[in-house]
């Protein structure tokens, strides 16, 4: 009866929320990423007021609740760069990471996180065991083939332990341009990072890892639309992944319905990106609602009951 109920949730698959102790972990630091108080300081990035609210356990629970969500998985956010710091930096804000989120009440469930210089599989390995659902990653480390390839300590683990990787932007690789708008590197920085990593992925990943369940974040940066260009140019048509997915972060309808149009419904998932988003209204009908927040990320992401995927 547990896993029926589990298999009936509605899910958003990408939230962000830092418990203590990775707060904690992140004023200790004497260089960036770090918090000074509520500011959260980054390499390149002017500093970024932090609203304390969204990261207070219990209004978000229940915001949650208001939205009808009853899993949240929530990231870290490897926009953070953590996955690119020295390994005992990454080790210690990843340790920090696992043990407040992990601790964090229902419906919350994390991703895990790792760093990415010396890839420790057995870390990954706890994590997962420890509770969390899967890992996630800066697209930046998928942003070609061999990248891909380069990841294999750690996505040979999430293989054998049946759990999915989220492809997530990363930290930018030049700043915005001067005087540029708030909006310019999520709509321009992060969006190249995801188109690039999803065909990173479709060149080199299912050959790779063939048992592997990935989710792109923000339906890929719309890369599954080039589909029709791929080939112009001379890629080999091939049929849609079912273990491949994207999720939904701050797009709407017509994105949503696009790329339905290219990769069905059955590989799209509800994802929000609270608190930086709320989530989409999908003007599709009940159907897909219900497909896209309850039955895809079913199939993507393992419950925490310990039942295996439908």
């Amino acid at each position: 009866m547990e896993v029926e109920a589990r298999r009936g949730a509605r899910v958003d698959v990408h939230q962000h929320l830092w418990p203590q102790p990775f707060l904690d972990a992140l004023r200790a630091r004497r260089s960036t990423p770090r918090m000074d108080g509520w500011t959260l300081l980054l390499e390149g990035a002017p500093p970024y007021p932090v609203d304390s609210a969204d990261h207070d356990i219990d209004a978000r629970a229940a915001q949650a609740a208001a939205d009808g969500f009853d899993r949240v998985m929530i990231a870290v956010s490897a926009v953070l760069g953590l996955s690119d710091l020295p390994p005992d930096e990454a080790g210690r804000l990843a340790t920090a990471w696992h043990e407040g989120a992990l601790g964090l009440p229902a419906p919350f469930e994390p991703w895990a996180t790792a760093g990415l210089r010396e890839q420790d599989p057995a870390a990954l390995e706890r994590a997962l065991a420890a509770g969390c659902v899967g890992l996630e990653i800066p697209a930046t480390a998928f942003a070609t083939p061999a990248g891909v390839e380069a990841l294999g300590p750690l996505l040979q683990v999430l293989e054998r332990a049946d759990r999915p990787l989220l492809v997530h932007p990363g930290p930018l690789a030049a700043p915005a341009p001067a005087h540029a708008p708030g909006w310019w590197d999520p709509v321009v920085g992060y969006v190249q990072q995801l188109h690039s990593a999803w065909w990173a992925w479709h060149e080199e990943g299912r050959r790779s890892f063939p048992q592997l369940h990935v989710c792109f974040c923000a339906l890929a940066g719309l890369g599954p639309l080039h589909g029709e260009r791929h080939h112009a140019r001379g890629g080999e048509d091939t049929a849609v992944d079912p273990a491949v997915f994207v999720e939904t972060s701050c797009y709407g309808i017509r994105a949503l319905d696009a790329t339905i149009r290219a990769l069905g419904i059955d590989v799209i998932c509800n994802g929000s990106d609270r608190p930086y988003a709320a989530p989409i209204e999908f003007g599709l009908g009940a159907p897909v609602a219900h497909a896209l927040c309850t039955v895809n990320p079913a199939r993507l992401a393992p419950d925490l009951t310990g039942a295996r995927r439908p």
